[in-house]
């Protein structure tokens, strides 16, 4: 690596640790006033960011994005008004910093809290989707952690005049400006050198790609908070209501089939199969869903096209649905606990005890009951934003919103208290 790069790379990186000391101090009212200023700031800077887009949506071609992916890079006034309102909405969060988690007063004395502090410096990478900067600028700053960002070269253009907003707010503010920095570079070997300064940055956060990810864990020298895939399931129960079962499969796989909470596998039970499956494959056939079933699901269903060893353990991230029959709630659990990547499962039943089951048995980040996969998502479960998802358990589980890119500190007041 060039002594050039290397030297912005530190650089970048010593900046942020100061920052940081910084906002771990600075007021709640503060970080809100720099999300409503940013917020009136990218509407009234809409053109900039919209032109800045529109650069990089010429070249998408020429990077090889696929459809999907020039739909998640491209901008417009609706999604900058979007960006704009998710600030605002983040600025209405109670700030988890100095929340109290714990406090007690021992029989000695002592006067003992738990309280949330921030972790520090954010290294937060992630592909193709603009309003993602803005995303996490916002969480990290709310929950008194700096960031460097590091997005993808095919959205570097838009990601620069975002950065350039957000960042210019906050002297304003009072708050650094470098708590918010965005690598210029798209010099792959820029993120290999933020991955070693384990001084420097305390957690990574690689939103994107297996393939990036699984990269970013081979090169940390820090904890790294992530999922590699969204493998989720189905599971229709004996018991199911037909009704629910098709409205929910349909949900989890079709409203968005590119995204990790979309359900990759549906498993039906035996004894409700021949009655539910032809009808609820036709639905899923219907909107443009192939289907690889097992020698069960053919027999019922036909135009499905075998399944695979490999498609059980498959996130396809499109209109594409791994079905099997099973013979009891036993064998869908043990299938999922074998196949599945820990994300979101779902169980359509009637019966409590089964979802009691389902419920205790799935090793899952979130189990949904009688309700869609895509509600595994931090605005959907309450947190307001999330910066991504966590298949971890250690740390943080599932959505990771403000109180997730907390740590705690204890705090112990005596009188001259010591221990014999």
């Amino acid at each position: 690596m060039s002594d050039g790069l290397e030297k912005i790379c530190r650089d970048m990186a010593d900046r942020a640790k100061a920052a940081s000391r910084a906002l771990a101090i600075a007021r709640g009212s503060a970080k809100n006033d720099w999300l409503k200023r940013s917020a009136d700031a990218l509407a009234k800077r809409a053109g900039e960011v919209l032109d800045a887009n529109a650069l990089d949506v010429a070249a998408a071609p020429d990077f090889g994005l696929s459809s999907a992916a020039i739909d998640r890079l491209t901008l417009d006034p609706k999604r900058i008004e979007e960006v704009a309102r998710a600030l605002v909405e983040v600025a209405s969060l109670p700030d988890p910093i100095g929340e109290v988690v714990t406090s007690s007063l021992r029989p000695n004395g002592l006067d003992v809290t738990q309280v949330r502090v921030p972790l520090g410096v954010i290294f937060f990478l992630y592909e193709s989707r603009p309003n993602v900067t803005a995303d996490a600028a916002a969480l990290c700053v709310k929950s008194g952690n700096a960031v460097v960002l590091r997005g993808g070269k095919e959205a570097l253009h838009s990601n620069l005049a975002l950065h350039r907003v957000l960042q210019e707010n906050l002297p304003l503010c009072d708050l650094p400006r470098d708590a918010v920095q965005l690598v210029g570079t798209t010099d792959r070997r820029a993120v290999g050198r933020f991955l070693e300064m384990s001084d420097r940055i305390d957690l990574v956060i690689p939103r994107g790609g297996e393939s990036l990810i699984r990269r970013v864990v081979a090169e940390a020298k820090m904890p790294v908070l992530k999922h590699y895939q969204g493998n989720c399931h189905v599971y229709v129960d004996a018991s199911a209501d037909r009704d629910k079962a098709t409205a929910i499969v349909l949900n989890s796989k079709v409203q968005r089939p590119g995204v990790c909470n979309a359900a990759e596998t549906l498993l039906v039970h035996r004894a409700i199969a021949p009655t539910l499956l032809p009808e609820l494959a036709k639905a899923l056939q219907s909107e443009g869903v192939e289907l690889r079933g097992d020698d069960a699901s053919r027999a019922l269903a036909p135009g499905m096209v075998p399944v695979s060893t490999t498609d059980w353990d498959t996130e396809f991230l499109d209109k594409v649905l791994a079905v099997g029959v099973v013979d009891s709630l036993t064998s869908a659990i043990e299938h999922i606990n074998k196949h599945g990547s820990g994300h979101t499962e779902a169980i359509v039943t009637a019966d409590l005890n089964a979802a009691r089951r389902f419920v205790a048995e799935v090793d899952s980040a979130a189990v949904m009951v009688n309700a869609a996969t895509r509600f595994h998502d931090g605005g959907q479960l309450g947190l307001g934003a999330e910066i991504g998802i966590s298949t971890d358990k250690v740390h943080a589980r599932g959505p990771c919103g403000l109180r997730e890119l907390t740590s705690t500190k204890w705090i112990v007041y005596g009188d001259g208290h010591v221990r014999t």
